[in-house]
């Protein structure tokens, strides 16, 4: 018997899915291999029968459409102008997607619409609603804009809030809000020039991927005081990932910008699930609302090789990192430099994160934050903000130079710090020496 190369490897792909359903699976695998020739066609979604009258819902007619690209050995879906209504979208090896201008692909206010699977979600698999876009193993993914991606989020906020007034310890994840974009297990993936608008719950999540690129991006959700603030509505969420670029991006958001993130837990180091986030560089972004320029967790084990440069703050903190006393961690070798605070927030938020903790009957474990060098920073900003640890964290090795700014306070609450060094750092026109550290709280 004659073994075909091509089919066997599509059947692997499938034995090897996870998170996805059977019929998504099983339609991969009906897939032809991805050939150069056929990456050239265009599929217009409005040509080939989807309405973008803001209405009609569209998802059995799209997915259609990347099931028929895909079969055909690839090409780009074109989402032209108009409003197109949709629920969660499967893509597929080779099908690419761009959003032309004036085009919105809008999700569905229909929780149902979103189709509920074994997911990645806040450091660990449940099973929890889709995500609007969804790729699963799809190497050299391309999503091009300028187009928009609408999450219709305000339902969905209004949900949690009235939830979370009714019923006492309401966590995140009771009350299911669609993602806008889940991209997890690829490689060498860029998304170019797309607006992300109001998503349900986090924009755009990079889970287990390498070289992926994100560049000229906007991602706007509410940002005022609740409830009118997008819960949960981070920007990017870089999800135990490597070698990840995120270039002039615009941020405005009611929760964290970027997120760095892993697993959670007294075993979390354990997580096989959950590699290290590694090799992350963030430039030439505007961050005009939201928790922080760069957090590292609420979940996250190992992070690492963090660099940020050339990036302006209109609010959001210069560097957060949430120390979880449940949770073993090691953040490490974070440079940041040439930061323009306008009208800024704090400079460091380093502090306990003691959100849903759970020990789960272990002692306590141990974490490790160091070597921190920020660097060439200037404008106006709020304080210094504040450097301080559990009981059972480290922290060791930052370093402050070349700082210009003007501050509404100089407060700066320092706990268990070893090595805080200055130079050249002036405030409010007067050289400030690093304080010294005290006893934490």
């Amino acid at each position: 018997m004659k073994l075909n190369l091509s089919s066997l490897l599509a059947t692997l792909s499938v034995l090897m899915l996870t998170g996805t359903n059977a019929t998504y699976a099983e339609s991969v695998a009906k897939s032809k291999p991805f050939s150069a020739s056929a990456a050239d066609k265009r599929y217009n979604i409005a040509e080939k029968g989807a309405v973008g009258d803001g209405k009609t819902l569209n998802t059995k007619t799209i997915q259609s459409i990347i099931d028929e690209c895909a079969q055909n050995g690839g090409g780009t879906m074109v989402i032209p102008k108009g409003v197109f209504i949709s629920g969660s979208l499967f893509l597929k090896p080779g099908v690419n997607i761009e959003i032309q201008q004036d085009a919105v692909l809008k999700g569905s206010t229909n929780i149902n619409d979103y189709e509920k699977l074994n997911t990645r979600i806040e450091g660990h698999f449940e099973p929890w609603r889709a995500a609007l876009i969804n790729g699963d193993k799809v190497d050299h993914l391309r999503i091009t804009g300028p187009g928009t991606l609408d999450g219709s989020g305000e339902p969905f906020y209004k949900l949690f809030y009235d939830t979370r007034n009714a019923v006492k310890g309401t966590k995140n994840l009771d009350v299911e809000r669609p993602r806008l974009t889940l991209i997890q297990n690829s490689k060498d993936v860029k998304i170019s020039g797309v607006k992300f608008l109001n998503s349900g719950f986090w924009n755009l999540h990079i889970y287990r991927c390498q070289n992926v690129t994100v560049e000229n991006c906007r991602f706007v959700a509410p940002s005022g005081a609740v409830p009118n603030r997008g819960p949960s509505s981070d920007g990017i969420d870089v999800d135990s990932s490597q070698d990840i670029t995120i270039s002039g991006c615009f941020f405005s958001l009611g929760d964290d910008c970027i997120a760095l993130k892993g697993s959670k837990g007294p075993f979390a180091m354990q997580d096989k699930d959950s590699p290290p986030v590694e090799r992350v560089l963030i430039k030439d972004c505007i961050f005009e609302a939201g928790g922080g320029i760069v957090t590292f967790g609420s979940e996250a084990t190992l992070v690492r090789d963090v660099e940020v440069k050339r990036c302006i703050t209109r609010g959001p903190t210069i560097l957060r990192l949430k120390l979880r006393p449940d949770t073993p961690q090691q953040y490490e070798n974070i440079r940041m430099s040439d930061i323009t605070m306008e009208n800024g927030g704090v400079v460091f938020k380093v502090s306990p994160w003691t959100q849903y903790f759970d020990l789960k009957g272990q002692e306590p474990p141990k974490a490790l934050v160091r070597n921190i060098k920020i660097s060439n920073v200037r404008g106006t900003g709020g304080s210094f903000g504040e450097i301080w640890g559990h009981e059972r964290a480290e922290i060791v090795d930052i370093y402050v130079k070349n700082m210009d700014v003007q501050l509404k306070t100089t407060d700066f609450k320092l706990g268990n710090v070893k090595d805080l060094k200055f130079k050249n750092v002036r405030v409010n026109g007067k050289k400030m020496s690093a304080p010294l550290a005290q006893a934490a709280n």
